[in-house]
């Protein structure tokens, strides 16, 4: 009798979800030569996508913090692949990758196809520019890794320029404007706000950097974090407030020049950088993914087992699928995409890929919501926790909630290296502080 074929299990994107659940498939169903797990990704490299704030304002130097995927396919037993998806054949059950080339040009890798069984979608978001005239020309991103360090690089230079003029004894300062007090929006404001300080102390010798350095926050709401509640937003203002950054809500941009920022109540910003933070949506391709039903947003629409409605050997998770929100308090909603649901869908993804090789029906999701921490700077954070102790929220703030928000990132490691090396990692981090500058200084 021939030996029945593995199940192959293709994971496209290594994100906050997709890697952690490569590496636990890897782990449980590769090692044990019970199923062919295979990651895709058109990055050589990971990074946690909430550290890209850190990354663009200089306080995190990424190259000590990512990870290399053929080295962790590697130690967790599955494959990696790099490229772009390029084309789905879902008749075939292939997915046909891009070729992939080097800084110079020079072709590094063919294209490819990989066949699957169970392929699971997994690419998270991009900015949603909204069609808004002047953002794609005149705004920065944080969408990539690249996108953060190119930002940080223009930082300094105009921080660098700033100074000189100062020196000359020229009017000077650097004005920053971030569209979008989300998250994103926000814990920018605050680390731009703390490293700026750390940059003038390493040799910025003219300039004030709390005068100097003028951060306006834009949003369009009536508060800022409008997908939190009202009593983070609150407080989190507050703690913006006290670091002199200008917080503007009810001020909708209708254009981003040159110059700076137009809000549609006639306002103008002046902006030296412009950073565009007010909105994601999933990436452009997944419209026309071989026929995969989508939202306005290019989500994928799923049903409870996270299947895509029009194909159930199709499965997607994370920012990048539109998936129910099953009970209270927002039954009938979809999943808000925050890295706790796309942590939780992993857990769950797991077991439904045991599932479907033992031939047994799949479990279905229901998100719990456990709050929100958003980080404002080195020694501050603020957000609510789901209190099921004390029938409500509770708020949370100060050397606590960021001791919290520091503990996600280790959670996230942890899920993808074991507790022994990340707490060898982390001590190790600890040892050589004392002989690393503060912020990243090129």
């Amino acid at each position: 009798m021939a030996p029945t074929a593995k199940h192959r299990v293709v994971i496209v994107g290594g994100g906050a979800g997709g890697l952690p659940l490569a590496t636990r498939l890897g782990e449980r169903l590769g090692r044990r030569n019970r199923a062919d797990i295979t990651l895709v990704d058109q990055n050589a490299t990971h990074l946690w996508k909430p550290l890209l704030h850190e990354v663009a304002a200089g306080r995190m130097d990424a190259d000590a913090h990512d990870l290399d995927y053929l080295a962790i396919a590697h130690w967790h037993h599955f494959r990696f692949k790099q490229g772009s998806v390029t084309r789905l054949d879902r008749a075939r059950r292939e997915l046909i990758l891009s070729e992939v080339r080097d800084d110079d040009g020079a072709q590094m890798l063919p294209a490819r196809v990989v066949p699957y069984d169970t392929l699971i979608i997994c690419v998270g978001s991009i900015s949603n520019d909204f069609q808004v005239p002047g953002v794609a020309q005149n705004a920065a991103v944080l969408d990539t890794l690249h996108d953060a360090e190119r930002f940080h690089r223009r930082l300094l230079a105009a921080c660098a320029r700033a100074d000189a003029r100062a020196a000359a004894g020229h009017p000077t300062g650097v004005s920053i404007v971030i569209i979008g007090a989300g998250a994103t929006g926000v814990e920018l404001a605050a680390e731009i706000r703390h490293t700026t300080a750390a940059h003038a102390a390493y040799g910025l010798e003219h300039l004030d950097a709390r005068r100097d350095i003028r951060l306006t926050l834009v949003e369009a709401a009536p508060l800022i974090l409008p997908q939190l509640s009202e009593h983070v937003a609150e407080a989190a203002t507050e703690l913006l407030r006290r670091l002199d950054v200008n917080v503007r809500t009810y001020e909708r941009v209708t254009e981003v020049t040159k110059e700076g920022v137009i809000t549609a109540a006639g306002e103008f910003f002046p902006g030296d950088l412009v950073v565009w933070a007010a909105g994601i949506k999933a990436p452009d391709w997944l419209a026309s993914l071989d026929g995969l039903e989508v939202n306005r947003n290019n989500q994928l629409v799923v049903g409870p087992t996270l299947q895509t409605t029009r194909d159930p050997d199709v499965f997607a998770f994370g920012d990048c699928a539109a998936a129910p929100w099953h009970g209270a308090p927002k039954a009938g909603s979809i999943v808000p995409p925050r890295a706790q649901a796309a942590y939780q869908q992993a857990k769950m993804l797991y077991k439904t890929v045991r599932a479907r090789i033992a031939g047994k029906a799949l479990p279905t999701f229901h998100f719990r919501d456990i709050g929100s921490l958003v980080s404002l700077g080195e020694l501050s954070a603020v957000g609510n926790l789901m209190g099921r102790l004390i029938g409500g929220n509770l708020l949370i703030q100060g050397m606590i909630a960021r001791w919290m928000y520091v503990s996600l990132y280790k959670m996230h490691q942890v899920s993808i290296h074991g507790l022994l090396r990340v707490a060898f990692d982390t001590l190790g981090r600890g040892m050589r502080g004392g002989v690393e500058p503060r912020v990243k200084l090129h």
